[in-house]
């Protein structure tokens, strides 16, 4: 192939693809590589992390930048968003103090309005006044008199919906109400393939493997990097590794060996048909590992419901948390992950996991022990650059000369990991320096709900999981 492009990125993960679309928006010509026959296979995400609410114990720092970031990817991919709050409590049995969760939340308010300040169209989690709400113990008692409401449209309702199931006797009060919405990773997938479709700045590869990296940059040719896979060679100045948990494989082939830490995780969907009408996703914090770990459910459309337990019965695993060494930059899990990650769940294990999870809702919301497994695990592997297993915001990192390393630790991450490589290739004069950056993507605009809506449906359903998965609970217009 005589081609040369001036970007490849190898992994169509969340942090790829908007890469490769941030640089075809500026008619950078790129080329993305994906093993598998659509984009955005990668971990399970299901809301913003907008402000760090699901994290008590990160900085007041990784919250803010949590905020910026998932603002600005809500404005590329305002389809994938359900505009849904989240209920956030601590039981009485918890170390958390509710006082910190609302000191921390004051901070945000304050840094949502200088958003907003910078520019208007940050304003996407409603107004700074109404980010969040709380609730004494008197107040839920007398929201729980109220009728239910189909579908909400104040946090009350909200509130008075979810508080009919909700024991709030084990519950410390006030207990609050945030403006994190919802994030559908089949929505956000299915837009961007579409659009990386439509893009003329940007070939995607799909169900193409890259097999090996080579470094030309010292043998006097007009271009940097080849890039072999199974038919081909394609010739690039600048390689992005955006590999996710598989990003050491490649260093490994470079001689790179850079400290990660890698994590495998799973959440589980369940099918629970008490209640007409809709609720907020469900957080009962508490401490990460122990058998008492935080609680979170998700609701979805038709009544489907995801669960994240952090205990290792559940979403955590017993040696699932492994990192490099001086003599690996890829460590390796053990065989029964590997089972997982990449030849199928045993059906036992789906079933024994689901169930763990309902019981561990059913702590909080009783009438939830009648959910039952709705589909197979949402899981996957995440990486984490040095060795914080704290840590929420990763980035990218340059260890060579026209090679970049996506480390994103949430999706929310993506455009910033986007900017900074862009600002590296314009550095390195890849591309001529661009004048005025913006953050909406005439690709991205350019896709129909139409389109999104019937892409992200076979979607879900060609990656096993119910079709009601990829709607919104709340259409957007």
């Amino acid at each position: 192939m005589d081609k040369i492009y001036n970007v490849g990125v190898i992994g169509g993960g969340v942090s790829g693809v908007v890469t490769a679309l941030e640089l075809a928006k500026y008619g950078i010509d790129t080329v993305l590589f994906e093993q598998e026959n659509s984009v955005v296979n990668g971990p399970p995400f299901c809301h913003l992390h907008a402000g760090g609410n699901l994290y008590p114990d990160i900085s007041d720092e990784q919250c803010r930048l949590l905020m910026k970031q998932s603002i600005e990817m809500a404005r590329l991919f305002p389809q994938s968003i359900d505009k849904r709050p989240t209920f956030i409590s601590i039981p009485k049995s918890q170390k958390y103090d509710v006082d910190m969760i609302q000191h921390r939340l004051d901070m945000l308010v304050e840094y949502y309005k200088t958003l907003i300040d910078e520019d208007p169209l940050n304003e996407i989690l409603g107004t700074p006044e109404n980010y969040y709400k709380t609730y004494s113990k008197e107040d839920l008692i007398e929201l729980a008199k109220q009728p239910t409401v189909d579908i909400p449209s104040t946090p009350d309702q909200w509130i008075t919906n979810a508080i009919k199931f909700i024991d709030y006797e084990k519950l410390k009060t006030p207990i609050t109400l945030v403006q994190e919405y919802g994030w559908n990773q089949f929505r956000l997938g299915a837009q961007a393939q579409l659009a990386l479709n439509k893009s003329e700045k940007c070939l995607l590869k799909t169900n193409t493997e890259v097999k090996l990296i080579k470094d030309v940059r010292n043998e006097n040719v007009d271009y940097n990097w080849e890039i072999h896979t199974e038919y081909e060679v394609f010739k690039v100045n600048y390689l992005v590794n955006s590999c996710g948990f598989k990003t050491g494989k490649f260093d490994e082939s470079l001689h790179i060996n850079s400290g990660r830490l890698i994590e495998f995780k799973a959440a589980y969907v369940s099918k629970w048909q008490p209640i007409s009408g809709l609720i907020p996703e469900l957080i009962f914090h508490g401490e990460r590992g122990t058998p008492n770990g935080m609680v979170q459910l998700t609701p979805y459309s038709q009544d489907y419901y995801q669960i994240h337990g952090m205990t290792q019965n559940i979403t955590l695993f017993k040696d699932g948390l492994i990192h490099s060494n001086d003599d690996e930059a890829q460590p390796e899990f053990n065989d029964d992950i590997n089972q997982k990650l990449f030849r199928g769940w045993e059906s036992d294990d789906i079933k024994t996991r689901t169930e763990n999870a309902i019981d561990s809702v059913s702590k909080f919301v009783p009438s939830f022990t009648n959910a039952t497994v709705g589909g197979p695990p949402l899981f996957g592997a995440q990486q984490i650059p040095g060795d914080d297993a704290t840590l929420r915001v990763g980035e990218v990192s340059f260890p060579y000369k026209s090679y970049a390393r996506s480390e994103i630790v949430k999706a929310s991450s993506a455009l910033t990991v986007a900017n900074q490589i862009l600002d590296k290739i314009q550095e390195e004069k890849i591309v001529p320096f661009i004048s005025k950056r913006i953050i909406q993507n005439s690709l991205l605009e350019a896709v129909s709900k139409n389109e999104i809506d019937e892409l992200s449906a076979e979607l879900a359903i060609e990656r096993g999981y119910p079709e009601a998965m990829s709607r919104l609970i709340i259409e957007r217009n």
